[in-house]
């Protein structure tokens, strides 16, 4: 199973709604190895095949990461890719359950890093995660949140974006990009990821819930919650990473 060919397909798919993804983990990586230096302890919440994980050792090859994830299909192809990779754990939680918390080891992360993931969150999880993910990290250690969160009030801004993410996406499709549901269709076409695509429909069916919030409000969140100080350290139209400080 040619893992690796699964892993520049999913770059291609995410990077078709998301032109600008790798600056967003670049900075991101910045940030991590500013706060925590060359060995960083990292979660990787939300990490579906691992993507940010591939960057960090990449980066930092001497850093450790665990993934957390629910998606059966992607967490498959992020244990195929990693392989026997000692630098990383990756465990399978619902992080819309209470409990998820459990499965994490009792020495503290030096960083928390998510993209383009916990909006598919309702508030009160948010909010409860959040809260956990302060008990997780050591003092000093920082969380990092990359995802939508689009100003209020801006409508024109939000168009040019949307124009832009339109014309790039009409490019990526004519040089053989798949959508969304057309990588879906493929992987559940490979025999070696169909059992796991389907355990991945069979979890999340159709639901879109979720709330997105505007960069302020994470920031007013995570203060409550606990963290010293936050604010946005990167930002492209309606897309922003906040960071905060344990």
């Amino acid at each position: 199973m040619d893992w690796e060919r699964w892993q520049r397909s999913w770059d291609r798919q995410q990077e078709l709604y998301l032109p600008d993804r790798e600056e967003r983990f670049r900075v991101m990586l910045d940030v991590v190895e500013a706060v925590a230096g060359p060995t960083p302890r990292v979660l990787d919440l939300a990490c579906g095949t691992g993507s940010i994980s591939r960057r960090l050792f990449a980066r930092l090859p001497h850093a450790t990461s665990i993934g957390v994830d629910l998606d059966p299909a992607l967490l498959t192809i992020a244990r195929g890719s990693f392989a026997d990779d000692p630098r990383i754990r990756l465990v399978s939680a619902d992080l819309h359950a209470p409990d998820w918390i459990a499965e994490m080891p009792d020495e503290p992360f030096d960083a928390v890093v998510t993209a383009t993931a916990l909006h598919w969150l309702t508030t009160p999880p948010l909010l409860r995660l959040y809260a956990d993910l302060a008990k997780l990290l050591r003092p000093g250690g920082v969380f990092l949140n990359a995802d939508h969160m689009p100003e209020p009030g801006r409508p024109l801004l939000h168009a040019a974006d949307d124009n832009i993410r339109r014309t790039y996406q009409d490019r990526a499709r004519g040089a053989g990009a798949l959508d969304w549901e057309g990588w879906w269709a493929a992987a559940a076409a490979e025999p070696n990821l169909a059992d796991a695509v389907s355990a991945s429909q069979e979890i999340y069916g159709t639901d879109d819930s979720g709330d997105t919030h505007p960069a302020d409000w994470h920031i007013a969140r995570l203060l409550e919650s606990g963290f010293l100080e936050a604010g946005v350290v990167w930002r492209c139209f309606g897309d922003a990473m906040v960071a905060a400080i344990r």
